[in-house]
């Protein structure tokens, strides 16, 4: 059919033996989180009762570009990695496009996503540190059976607040954590203080990542030999899944292909921040002119819709403060279907790349999200996540434009997870009973008013 293949494959040899930090590229450095109490830069003595002390240390370099991946996760990562550079030849027909379209696929592992990739980094520098056991917040479940894995691996504990309404829409991947051996708790709930404060200001809310976050937190420094461990937003946790776009560039350099476009979903930025780093770094530099653009639901606009401001990571309001594009952490997002995406806010490095111009952000709603979804799967063969089958309809819809002028351009996106562990939502979509809450002006306006004043 042609003389590149379905599949790109890398060999072990092939795959990173480092990490890469974006940040050391940047122009621009994103801002540095505060305390909330004294709004001055934290420190890694302030960071040090929540976080890994190596963590902490990724957390706060800016400055070097290449880190090396520990032995002990790169042999875990062989498991399931490389991970394969489909070229979407099937779905290339069914539009009747000229565009060439690849997609970088990360469902092949027990946690059907790329959340693993951070989770076993971080698990094991937990271990390393003579730790009992993290804990952590997870909205769609991915993060949190990843890190179950991790964790059972690893020989560590594992305790998960999940967002109250992915806990009951996706029941299956609560209970792939509960085998891997981790305690799973319902969030916002009762066993925390500031669960309880959420649960008085907003009975019978759904809750969200921000609500989850902030139980999560409180239980780690509440107890001893715990620490707090975080599954996208976060700077290490970008770093982590730069081996997605590593493996993504190198796969394409076998055919001397550049990418037009790098399409990826955007909750907190994990996912998007680890595909885009190679290709962003080269766009700085000027040697690559791409388009890289985040998709978000449009019930949680954090980009298209949100301020650039210093705002709470956490609807408690006990985490640090970051510079990001928000919602206002009081802002709970409708119950969709997309768990992942559900986060106020977004990654400091994105937001800062995005405010400076360096890549385009578009919001969709979930109808039309599973509308591609089941295009996708009917062509490629794969049940996509809802969380991926964002970057879908956006890659579909630019292969479409292709179609009407004729561009035989090179779209990449990230097919970040498989969505069989999310039926119900399928199910909703087929029965046409899924609708397409949309957050009004003054709904966003009124959490945004409540954004910390910073001197």
């Amino acid at each position: 059919m042609a003389d590149i293949p379905y599949k790109i494959y890398l060999t072990e040899d092939e795959m990173p033996r480092e990490w890469y930090n974006l940040r050391a590229d940047m122009i621009n450095k994103p801002a540095p989180l505060l305390n909330p109490d004294t709004h001055q830069p934290m420190t890694a003595a302030d960071l040090e009762p929540v976080f890994c002390s190596e963590l902490i240390k990724q957390e706060l370099d800016n400055d070097t570009a290449y880190i090396k991946i520990p032995d002990e996760v790169y042999n875990f990562y062989k498991m399931y990695r490389p991970s394969p550079l489909v070229r979407a030849y099937c779905l290339e027909k069914e539009l009747g496009t000229p565009a060439k379209i690849y997609y970088k696929f990360e469902g092949n592992n027990t946690s059907g996503s790329h959340k693993l990739n951070s989770a076993i980094a971080q698990a094991y520098y937990a271990k390393k540190q003579g730790l009992k056991g993290v804990t952590t917040e997870t909205g769609a479940g991915q993060w949190g059976t990843a890190l179950s894995m991790a964790c059972a691996y690893l020989g560590l504990d594992c305790r998960v607040y999940m967002v109250k309404v992915s806990y009951e829409q996706k029941p299956f991947r609560r209970e792939v954590m509960r085998t891997y051996g981790a305690n799973v708790t319902p969030s916002p709930s009762d066993t925390t203080e500031i669960g309880r404060k959420i649960l008085e200001a907003h009975p019978g809310t759904t809750g969200s990542l921000g609500c989850a976050i902030s139980e999560a937190v409180e239980a780690a420094v509440s107890t001893p030999g715990y620490r707090y461990v975080l599954g996208s937003v976060l700077n290490q946790v970008l770093l982590h899944q730069s081996i997605i776009g590593l493996e993504t560039e190198a796969a394409l350099k076998k055919y001397d292909i550049k990418p037009d476009m790098v399409i990826g979903c955007a909750g907190g930025g994990s996912n998007l921040g680890g595909l885009i780093a190679p290709f962003m770094r080269d766009k700085i530099k000027g040697k690559l002119d791409c388009r890289i653009i985040a998709v978000e639901p449009a019930s949680c606009p954090s980009f298209t819709r949100g301020r650039f401001a210093y705002d709470f990571a956490d609807t408690g309001r006990v985490c640090p403060l970051a510079k990001m594009y928000t919602l206002g952490s009081d802002f709970i997002p409708a119950p969709n279907h997309a768990g992942g995406l559900r986060y106020h806010g977004m990654s400091t490095v994105l937001s800062q790349l995005y405010d400076d111009g360096h890549m385009e952000a578009v919001s969709v709603p979930q109808t039309e999200v599973f509308k591609a979804a089941e295009r996708f799967a009917r062509s490629e063969g794969i049940l996509p996540a809802p969380e991926s089958s964002h970057a879908i309809k956006v890659a579909m819809d630019e292969a479409l434009k292709c179609k009407e002028t004729g561009e035989e351009k090179t779209i990449v996106f990230g097919l970040t997870g498989t969505g069989y562990f999310d039926l119900v939502a399928y199910q909703k979509y087929n029965d046409g009973v899924m609708d397409d809450y949309v957050p009004t002006d003054e709904e966003i306006e009124q959490s945004l008013s409540k954004l910390p004043v910073i001197d």
